[in-house]
């Protein structure tokens, strides 16, 4: 990936960050360096937390990577598959129902989720829920896009 500008994120760029983290998964960050990094070949812009690529903006809005999810552990805008979905989700597979053991209720549809496996809790992907939480388990139908997932070049970016 490369990297066409990086530069330190302002005061109220941070607090914007923390505020959509709290409100959507219910953690923030606390570090002393915020840094934005503008790839010129990725659709994202990745946010370095004290040095590591934690946060990104997805179509403009703050959230976690798939690293930053298994850094602080999200209470709320979570969608749990289960062990037979977790080779398709981490490879960049889209989210079916038949996979899905949990969704949170809050989750409204076009929301951004973290997806995490039912064992230990460990973010495999961020993803675009399609359907409100409460809709997301059954036995068909794609419920949740994955936008970065575990091994894609986001994932594997070294600052």
């Amino acid at each position: 990936m490369e990297i066409s500008s990086r530069h330190h994120l302002r005061s109220d760029e941070v607090s914007r960050l923390n505020d959509n983290l709290a409100d959507t998964l219910g953690v923030s960050f606390d570090a002393d360096t915020y840094e934005l990094v503008e790839l010129a070949d990725s659709e994202f812009d990745l946010i370095l937390v004290d040095g590591d690529p934690l946060a990104c903006y997805i179509d403009d809005e703050p959230f976690v990577t798939v690293r930053g999810a298994n850094e602080t552990d999200p209470e709320t805008g979570t969608v749990t598959v289960d062990a037979g979905a977790i080779s398709f989700v981490s490879g960049g597979a889209d989210v079916m129902r038949p996979g899905i053991v949990d969704a949170d209720d809050a989750i409204s549809e076009g929301d951004l989720v973290v997806i995490v496996e039912e064992t230990h809790g460990k973010a495999l992907a961020v993803g675009r829920a399609l359907v409100p939480g409460s809709e997301m388990t059954g036995d068909s139908g794609k419920v949740v896009d994955s936008i970065h997932h575990v091994g894609d070049d986001l994932y594997e970016f070294v600052p």
